[in-house]
């Protein structure tokens, strides 16, 4: 709990360490070294080494970590070891970033400032943001907004929950991964292989979590239960609608819960991808869609940790 409002007080300053900024560089030089020993036709093999050597090592060095700061039993040490602690937890927690981001786009559009809204979207996407119109920016906002309360909220919880801080950090290993190396572009179709898979596997039940707790947040939000039955309704029937396996689950049930139509083809890197509809479209405009969809991003984040204390309350109870 003190993690969640760590982050949501400071997010991710950039003068403090990170463990996720310290895991990119490592895949960083990784890969340099990986694709100097390995040949081109071994780049999956040496895609799988690279999963292996960043995973594990990250999720060693948070047992130890986590374990000599949980040793520290007394005065001022008990309170500096449980305060890191903390920040080491809140740092796998990326809610503060991620309505921050999503904001700058938003409040962009509603100033009339397009070119600078694509810009600002631009940095939280991997499609062309060019050519978007303003409901196009809008869209492609929410949509981010349903994928990344998953990846960035819902499943290190959903870790943390289950494992503590070194599965919290071998997920946040498994995340970075996935987004430095887990293309389908020539560069990485074969060297990113492993990375993109064990992404799948990690985020397969917390992906399916988020689209339940954004169907619950936008029964609250709206106090309508139509809202809940028209987000999983959505989700089950689109939930597959998606190039990912796990995407389209927290955004399906988004556009059930704020009657909007997500999806359909984007520009990436020149190329027109024709991606499935999500949804239907109703008459809520996307700007208040959007402004809607931040709402229910913090409700359900919220949720996320109620239910991941009530989960550890019962544990430690049985």
């Amino acid at each position: 709990m003190l993690a969640f409002v760590l982050d949501l007080l400071i997010g991710d300053p950039a003068w403090l360490p990170h463990p996720v900024r310290i895991i990119g560089r490592g895949i960083t030089h990784m890969e340099t070294f990986l694709r100097a020993f390995f040949t081109a036709r071994g780049e999956k093999a040496a895609g799988i080494f690279l999963v292996v050597l960043i995973i594990i090592p990250s999720a060693f060095l948070a047992f130890l970590l986590q374990k000599s700061l949980l040793q520290a039993s007394q005065g001022i040490f008990m309170i500096i070891s449980k305060a890191v602690l903390v920040y080491l937890i809140s740092t796998t927690i990326a809610l503060r970033e991620l309505v921050a981001s999503a904001g700058r786009v938003i409040n962009a559009i509603k100033a009339g400032m397009l070119e600078d809204a694509r810009v600002k979207l631009s940095m939280i996407v991997g499609r062309d943001t060019a050519d978007l119109s303003d409901e196009g920016v809008l869209r492609a906002t929410i949509e981010t907004l349903a994928e990344n309360l998953s990846d960035g909220v819902i499943a290190p919880l959903f870790y943390l929950a289950i494992g503590g801080l070194p599965l919290a950090i071998a997920y946040k290993a498994i995340n970075t991964l996935d987004s430095m190396v887990g293309y389908k572009n020539d560069r990485y179709i074969r060297f990113g292989w492993a990375a993109a898979k064990i992404d799948d596997l990690a985020n397969y039940i917390p992906a399916r979590i988020s689209g339940i707790l954004i169907a619950f947040a936008s029964c609250i939000v709206s106090y309508s239960l139509f809202a809940f039955r028209l987000s999983l309704k959505t989700m089950v029937h689109d939930g597959r609608n998606h190039t990912s396996p796990n995407s389209g689950m927290p955004e399906a049930a988004m556009a059930g819960a704020l009657g909007v139509r997500l999806g359909g083809p984007s520009t990436y890197g020149g190329l027109l991808v024709d991606k499935p509809y999500i949804g239907e479209a109703g008459t809520v405009t996307y700007l208040a869609a959007s402004e809607n969809a931040v709402t229910i991003v913090v409700a359900a984040s919220v949720l996320a940790v109620i239910s991941a204390i009530a989960l550890l309350v019962l544990r430690d109870l049985s």
